[in-house]
């Protein structure tokens, strides 16, 4: 099949038709979104682990409320970001950007005045060209500049979602911590409604960071805690995504592929894609399924493992640890287990070796087992034992 056509976006937000369950979280979020447009502030925070789908659904949130709820959604992309104004100046210059061809664009012409400028080859888009006193203003007074806003596109929309995404580079800045705590007393103790919801979007560790940069925001915002897919919601994406490309794939294989994915959107992207590209006609078959997972675990382990792991694992003691504990394909061991399979040596940096390869996400410790670890999913699983494999023969 034409690998261009291929319905899998890997490292991308998932396409909103190809949006699947999150049916609770997704009634939660809209029902903040709906108070904050009766003039209660919402501020909430969305986490889950890597690849679990955060961005896709507050995107898909996104839509809803834009095409059910009159609001003006606006969704910043903070990734390397790591202070408060640049994070202001993104904000603004977003929504600027994101009311082109809007009802209420020329409102945000006027509010921003000379500032907006046209950029481009041919200066088909426009970039908000704000100096530090202007930064320095909208960081000081916020709340009424966001109530600005809101009052210039009244006619048009009655409520702003402003979506702070992949806030990584932030979550250790005291200035933003403040910034945020401040912004939410100004609000609550102003006498003045505001139709206003932010969602606060990242890993649930930086909503610790956050917290000791400023212990009171640890009870300020709403907790969105976004969990792996299920199976059923696993095999509904995949068929989904295959019957839009005009493929056909059995029941059995697609078992096959729910087993692989353990419930993270990103790896169901990789495998997907990697299956659709493996494949020769519209019917999937099974050899090609089986590359195609093995094609998407060695993607996987080099884009989010192996440079973490190989460089915290430099000792040959630990390589050698690695090699004996990813020799056979399997999800789980015991620590026992794997000390019977090593030397002296090697014995003795066991402990360390596991706490790192803990730290680092490659395992995580099974609660049912004493002395148990696991893999976090199938994927990773199998590209620890290809490495392994690998490695040994290279020997």
């Amino acid at each position: 099949m034409n690998p261009e056509s291929s319905p899998f976006r890997p490292g991308q937000p998932v396409p909103i038709e190809f949006f699947v369950g999150r049916l609770p979280e997704i009634e939660r979020l809209r029902g903040m979104v709906n108070a904050s447009a009766q003039g209660r502030f919402k501020i909430g925070f969305v986490c889950g682990e890597r690849g679990i789908g955060k961005s896709s659904l507050v995107a898909f949130v996104r839509h809803l409320v834009e095409r059910d709820c009159d609001v003006a959604g606006c969704h910043v992309f903070l990734g390397g970001v790591q202070d408060l104004r640049e994070m202001l100046r993104r904000t603004f210059d977003r929504i600027l950007k994101e009311s082109i061809d809007k009802s209420w664009h020329q409102q945000l012409i006027n509010l921003f005045g000379n500032r907006v400028s046209k950029v481009g080859l041919f200066g088909v888009t426009l970039e908000l060209n704000l100096a530090e006193g202007d930064l320095s203003a909208m960081e000081r007074d916020f709340v009424p500049s966001v109530r600005q806003l809101l009052e210039s596109i009244k006619e048009h929309k009655k409520s702003l979602l402003l979506i702070l995404d992949d806030i990584n580079g932030l979550a250790n800045s005291e200035s933003f911590a403040n910034w945020l705590k401040s912004t939410v007393d100004a609000i609550a103790t102003s006498q003045e409604e505001i139709r206003l919801c932010i969602l606060v979007v990242g890993l649930e560790e930086r909503l610790g960071e956050l917290a000791g940069k400023q212990p009171s925001l640890a009870r300020v915002f709403e907790l969105i805690d976004i969990t792996p897919w299920s199976d059923d919601e696993v095999a509904q994406f995949y068929q989904q995504s295959f019957d839009a490309g005009g493929a056909e794939i059995s029941e059995e294989l697609l078992k096959g592929l729910v087993r692989f994915t353990g419930g993270l959107p990103v790896l169901a992207h990789e495998i997907g894609d990697a299956v659709w590209r493996t494949a020769r006609g519209p019917t999937i078959e099974k050899n090609e399924v089986l590359k195609g997972i093995s094609t998407a675990a060695e993607v996987i382990g080099r884009k989010l493992l192996t440079p973490q792991i190989f460089s915290a694992i430099r000792s040959e003691s630990y390589r050698s640890i690695f090699r004996k504990m990813a020799g056979e394909p399997r999800t789980h061991f015991r620590r026992a287990e794997l000390q019977k399979l090593l030397t002296d040596a090697e014995k003795r940096g066991l402990d360390n070796f596991l706490r790192r390869m803990t730290n680092l996400g490659a395992l995580e410790k099974d609660p049912e087992v004493r002395g148990g670890y696991r893999f976090p999913n199938l994927l990773h699983a199998l590209y620890f034992s290809m490495e392994s494999q690998r490695r040994r023969g290279e020997e």
